[in-house]
């Protein structure tokens, strides 16, 4: 009897010491790493569907057997999903600065403005709200969520045996030829353009959207991420055009000079 009775107390002052030895254990530090690169993964995860999706219903969009109401909503759909994917995007990265002051607002405007997401974000919503049903319009659109589609399945999906037999060699061909992808997209923007002024002349015209548009164009002319491209075929455009200009039309220097003052301004 007395041997139990001393033995009992020996066994619970053991299980307290135990349970609280766990209770004294410092915290993992590898735990708020996993869960902010499993809410990275997750946020890339979902903003990869999205892109996947607007891929999907711009190629719907844009192909020409496709009912007429389905294309419009591809189109419009297409449009407004890379509108919130990109939106998304830059109030992830830029939030809206604390400090009230104008120096605060314009040193943030300055950084959205010359980030990679601001040129899809503004071209796609001037189109989502805009009248003109413009098929070329989804080409940059398609172009985007190609590149982003292609990158993302070619970086988390390489040990997947459906990728490997379905997807790797059309994910591979875009990538080796991203230039060329780029410059389409740079074309089919620049082209953009003067359908835009060709529509002032039509019942859907929009003045206001033609302006931003070829802001949005001298935005795209100096930006570092789609300068090289749009410079490129500018230059290729002149050394077209100049030469008819100069024999056929001299009186239109002026007003080419006043605009090429306000170009590269």
């Amino acid at each position: 009897m007395s041997s139990t009775t001393s033995t009992q107390p020996s066994a619970s002052s053991g299980g307290a010491s135990t349970s609280a030895g766990e209770n004294a254990r410092p915290p993992d530090p590898a735990g708020p790493a996993r869960s902010r690169l499993s809410l990275q993964l997750d946020q890339r995860s979902l903003h990869f569907s999205v892109n996947a999706w607007v891929l999907i219903v711009a190629l719907i969009g844009i192909f020409p057997l496709a009912p007429r109401s389905l294309q419009y909503k591809g189109y419009r759909l297409s449009l407004l999903g890379t509108t919130c994917t990109t939106g998304y995007a830059l109030f992830a990265f830029y939030r809206i600065p604390r400090a009230g002051n104008l120096q605060a607002v314009r040193a943030w405007c300055h950084h959205v403005t010359s980030s990679k997401d601001f040129i899809p974000f503004m071209y796609c919503l001037m189109f989502v709200t805009s009248k003109l049903h413009l098929k070329l319009a989804l080409v940059p659109v398609i172009c985007w969520a190609l590149e982003h589609v292609a990158r993302f399945l070619r970086r988390h999906f390489t040990s997947s045996s459906l990728y490997r037999t379905y997807l790797e060699q059309p994910c591979t061909w875009v990538e080796a030829n991203m230039t060329a992808v780029h410059f389409l997209r740079s074309n089919a923007e620049i082209l953009l353009g003067f359908l835009l002024i060709l529509s002032l002349f039509s019942r859907q015209r929009n003045a206001m959207q033609t302006f931003m548009y070829w802001q949005l164009l001298k935005l795209m002319y100096h930006s570092p991420f789609t300068a090289g491209y749009h410079r490129a075929i500018w230059l290729k455009i002149g050394r077209t055009i100049n030469p008819y200009i100069h024999r056929y039309t001299p009186f239109l220097h002026d007003p080419i000079n006043a605009g090429m003052r306000w170009w590269f301004r």
